[in-house]
């Protein structure tokens, strides 16, 4: 398939498989952050095709969880769980463009638990409040791209320092000095069984932790006002950090590791979601600047792997996306200690939705930023 159609036929195959994600297999209704990975990649689609279908699957999808009120079925709150806060983005997106009150509600709630989420003693946010004193790097995407955009947005841009904190602690916290790599988490008070009681480091690098903070990054670079004083910083982090992914970078393929720095080792398995962020990441970082154009290559080597490595079209066309970790975490009731050998004992699936948004994501960023023309018949349709 030619490469300009691999976003447009992904949202296809999404809309025609879940008509609403929260009904999706194992969702069951619930406020889940899958979701916005997801409809992140249909507002893309949407800016760069200017197709309001995608804009309308945004709607319908956030619809189904937003009150008149501004209520969110399914959300709360005192759990004071950073996941919940993701989906927020799609909510400023929607009352920018409709007007709606209750949108602006919605996304206000959510910034309100913000306010009084607990942190560390430095100002990080904990993951949750049942993962106490713990950063993880996939709150980084949960939290800051949401929070970034509704101060600029509502509180005219005051307090994007507090934004910009969250990934200068989560770097020096977790960063590999001999790889650049950076740990899934970091456990302030070194209580947690997977933790290393010297560093309160969890024992391994996991790739979609890795690729949740670089997208983060991207995601708050596209927003970040070029004078903020942390700007250059973060544009520093973003460098460093996809320099060390490209060090681990599988050769041959052009994609990544479930644990990527073992990629010869046995049981590991190259990981559809994390390349998929990590090429999103590249892809981003070019269009904005932040990276040179010594990253063309790199990033042709790895979106080429992404299709080769990944993917399988069913005889409808519909786009099935492989290999994708279902889920990984760490304590917990399953007590998931971080080893090795717990990344890689996880279900492996086709399809999830992490997988599937960031792919979708990857896909809409790389073709745009290709400037690949939209196939004839499907570019600006309604």
């Amino acid at each position: 398939m030619e490469r300009s159609k691999w976003a447009i036929r992904t949202a296809e195959t999404v809309m025609a498989r879940t008509p609403r994600l929260d009904e999706g297999k194992g969702y069951d209704g619930k406020w889940s952050y899958d979701y916005g990975v997801v409809l992140r990649g249909f507002r893309q689609l949407w800016k760069f095709t200017g197709e309001q279908r995608y804009f309308r699957y945004i709607q319908d999808n956030m619809d189904a969880f937003v009150g008149e009120d501004g209520t969110v079925r399914g959300y709360r709150a005192d759990e004071y769980n950073i996941d919940h806060i993701n989906n927020g983005k799609l909510l400023i997106d929607l009352w920018r463009e409709t007007g709606e009150e209750k949108y602006k509600l919605a996304a206000a709630s959510l910034r309100e638990q913000l306010r009084t989420h607990p942190r560390t003693s430095e100002g990080a946010f904990w993951h949750k409040q049942i993962y106490p004193y713990q950063i993880w790097l996939d709150g980084l995407y949960m939290g800051a791209p949401f929070y970034l955009d509704y101060l600029l947005t509502f509180e005219n841009g005051e307090g994007q320092g507090d934004v910009t904190k969250q990934f200068i602690l989560c770097e020096k916290h977790t960063r590999d000095a001999r790889t650049g790599l950076l740990y899934h988490a970091w456990d302030e008070k070194r209580e947690q069984p997977w933790s290393d009681p010297a560093t309160g480091l969890s024992p391994c690098f996991w790739g979609r932790s890795m690729g949740w903070f670089v997208m983060a990054l991207a995601d708050v670079l596209e927003l970040l006002p070029e004078s903020h004083q942390d700007r250059g910083e973060l544009e520093r982090i973003l460098r460093d950090a996809l320099t060390a992914l490209r060090g681990v970078q599988d050769a041959d393929s052009g994609v990544w590791y479930q644990v990527l720095d073992q990629g010869g080792r046995k049981g590991n398995y190259l990981e559809a979601s994390a390349s998929s962020m990590i090429v999103l990441a590249i892809a981003k970082g070019l269009r904005l600047g932040v990276l040179d154009s010594h990253w063309n290559e790199t990033l042709e080597h790895a979106f080429a792997g992404l299709i080769a490595e990944f993917v399988l079209e069913t005889k409808e066309g519909w786009v099935n996306l492989n290999k994708n970790c279902m889920v990984a975490g760490l304590g917990g009731a399953d007590r998931r200690d971080g080893t090795y050998a717990y990344y890689i004992s996880e279900p492996i699936i086709a399809n999830d939705l992490k997988g599937v948004g960031a792919f979708l994501q990857a896909c809409a960023e790389y073709e745009h930023g290709r400037s690949v023309p939209m196939p004839a018949g499907e570019a600006g349709q309604a």
